[in-house]
C-alpha cells in the first residue's frame, strides 16, 4: 500500500490543477528550476556542516565532550551512553540515526537506553543543518540567537524525554 502513496499523490495534485485551471507542467518546471538555484546557494554550507560533524567526530573532540559532560548529563537524568547522541544531533541527522540503530542494537530496542535515545531523537532537530538551510537564501546575518534558542530546546527535550522514559 505504501507504495502507492507517492503516485496516488500526485495524480491527485494533477487533477486538482488541472480543475483549478492551472498548468501543472509549467509550475512544475518553475519550482524544478527555482530548486536548483536554492541548491546552488546552500551546498557550501552543508558542505562545511559535513566537514565539521567528519572532523568532530575523527578529531576525538565529540569522546572529550562526552566525557567532561557525562556527570552533568547523569545528573540531569540523562544515561551516559545518550550523551555522543545528543552532542551529534544538532549537526546531522543521518549520523544520529546511525547511531540510534548501533545504541538499539548494543542494548535491545525496549530498554530504557534505547527507549530515551528514540524519544531524544524525535524530539530534537539538527539544528545547524535547518540553520543552513533556511538561513543560507536570506538575508538575515545575526542568526546566533535562533541557534542559541533551538539547542537550549534540544537539550530541554533530551531532559525530558529520558525522564518521561523514566516514569512511563
Amino acid at each position: 500500500m505504501s507504495s502507492y502513496i507517492i503516485p496516488i499523490l500526485l495524480i491527485i495534485l494533477i487533477i486538482y490543477g488541472s480543475f483549478k485551471k492551472v498548468n501543472v507542467y509549467q509550475s512544475f518546471c518553475y519550482g524544478a528550476k527555482n530548486s536548483i538555484k536554492l541548491v546552488y546557494n546552500i551546498f557550501p554550507y552543508i558542505c562545511a556542516i559535513m566537514l565539521c560533524v567528519a572532523l568532530f567526530r575523527v578529531s576525538g573532540l565529540s569522546n572529550l565532550l562526552v566525557n567532561i559532560l557525562t556527570p552533568l548529563f547523569n545528573f540531569l537524568g540523562m544515561p551516559s551512553q545518550v550523551c555522543e547522541l545528543v552532542l551529534l544531533r544538532p549537526f546531522t541527522g543521518s549520523g544520529s540515526v546511525s547511531m540510534l540503530e548501533s545504541i538499539i542494537s548494543q542494548y535491545g530496542a525496549d530498554s530504557y537506553i534505547s527507549r530515551c535515545a528514540c524519544c531524544i531523537l524525535s524530539s530534537s532537530e539538527t539544528v545547524f543543518y535547518v540553520s543552513a538551510v533556511y538561513f543560507a537564501d536570506t538575508k538575515i546575518k545575526n542568526i546566533a540567537p535562533a541557534i542559541i534558542i533551538a539547542l537550549i530546546g534540544n537539550i530541554v527535550g533530551a531532559i525530558t524525554s529520558c525522564l518521561l522514559c523514566k516514569i512511563m
